[in-house]
């Protein structure tokens, strides 16, 4: 069974690394054969929202994170 992770990614001005970070989670779950959700909070809002069941569901939560997130 695949391992599955959730992670939020986020900076102050969420232009770049919002995005960088995500793309570099995803890239990593995937040569490793890990199943992972992101949710990006930038510059336009959160994009492809967690649930609170995905989350409790997740072997591992990431929040790659130098803003706040709530």
């Amino acid at each position: 069974m695949p391992r599955k992770v959730v992670a939020v990614t986020a900076c102050p001005t969420g232009i770049a690394h919002t995005y960088m970070a995500a793309e570099a989670l995803e890239k990593a779950a995937r040569e490793r054969g890990i199943e992972i959700r992101v949710e990006t909070r930038g510059s336009v809002g959160v994009e492809n929202p967690l649930t609170p069941e995905e989350i409790e569901a997740a072997d591992a939560v990431i929040v790659a994170a130098d803003a706040k997130v709530a």
